[in-house]
């Protein structure tokens, strides 16, 4: 929905343009919120030169520190996983709403660094997998019954090729962006606990390079994850994909029921859906539509499957 005529646009602040994502989040509230003023700031200027191909006219800054004189109204935090904590140290102070592009954190001390700063203010952070906002996954939650669930599978399928050749080569490394099981595995743990639940725990994780042995995580993996009323879960990577594709079957005692993205409606991976949910924190006060617990679980059984994966490899 169109902001009101006459109203002031939002400002919004794009600290960091690490991955496509805020270059397709700007796009989104241009649409959205035509006017809306952006700051972006990047230590990567030839990132910055590409942001400004895109949205012409926004005001680029040498600094981090130059967005927090900018008063603005809302952040998109979209830095490597290792970075976000210092960079939450100087935004967070600010008391305005912070959307921190997936994943906010890779490793078990990154998490703990992302949780000590945001619990106190969780209602004004967002941090999530936009496919959690997809139509179908609200739809497919409001028709399942949980008492007949028996198990369910997340196939997410998204070519990872980019990071053997040189683009965002640090979202291969697990120690810094998480490699395949975290940064691509997110899109799926994300779908099966917006369905499930968060009381989970990861059983089992697998990982192989199988058409790009160059890399240094992974191009398919498999998370095997369990809830406490003895659900099975499987989250299935496909890193080497012909296109972007994502899925959820869940069986039931009544039969199968679940949904495959993209879908055919406008808005088929949820990238709309995430901003508008982004836009409300800013313009009316919103809480994050994400409890705050939900995130830290999510991110908790990413990492989990990393240590075990780990561990069994040795």
């Amino acid at each position: 929905m169109a902001h009101p005529a006459g109203e002031r646009q939002p400002r919004i602040a794009i600290a960091g343009l690490a991955t496509s994502h805020p270059f397709s989040d700007a796009a989104t509230i241009g649409r959205l919120r035509p006017g809306a003023a952006f700051d972006v700031w990047d230590a990567d200027a030839d990132r910055v030169a590409e942001f400004e191909r895109r949205n012409p006219g926004h005001h680029a800054h040498d600094r981090l520190t130059d967005l927090v004189d900018r008063k603005p109204d809302g952040i998109i935090l979209t830095l490597r996983p290792d970075q976000v904590a210092a960079a939450l140290d100087v935004l967070l102070p600010l008391g305005i709403p912070v959307f921190v592009n997936k994943p906010a954190a890779a490793t078990r001390s990154q998490l703990r660094d992302l949780t000590a700063r945001c619990e106190p203010v969780a209602h004004r952070v967002l941090t999530s997998s936009v496919l959690r906002f997809a139509a179908p996954v609200a739809h497919l939650a409001g028709r399942l019954d949980r008492d007949r669930v028996l198990s369910a599978r997340a196939v997410v399928r998204h070519d990872v090729g980019r990071w053997a050749q040189g683009s965002t080569p640090w979202q291969d490394d697990p120690s810094v962006g998480g490699g395949a099981i975290v940064t691509m595995g997110l899109h799926g743990v994300e779908l099966l606990v917006a369905l499930l639940g968060r009381q989970a725990r990861t059983v089992a994780a697998t990982s192989a390079r199988r058409i790009y042995p160059t890399l240094r995580s992974a191009d398919s993996a498999t998370l095997l994850l369990n809830w406490a009323d003895g659900v099975q879960g499987t989250v299935d990577v496909v890193g080497a994909a012909e296109a972007e594709s994502y899925g959820v079957s869940v069986e039931t005692a009544d039969g199968p029921i679940g949904f495959d993205l993209p879908d055919g409606s406008a808005d088929p991976f949820g990238y709309a859906r995430t901003v508008e949910e982004f836009l409300a924190m800013v313009e009316v006060g919103a809480p994050s539509p994400v409890a705050w617990p939900e995130t830290v679980a999510i991110l908790d059984l990413l990492i989990s499957a990393v240590e075990l994966e780990s561990r069994s490899s040795r």
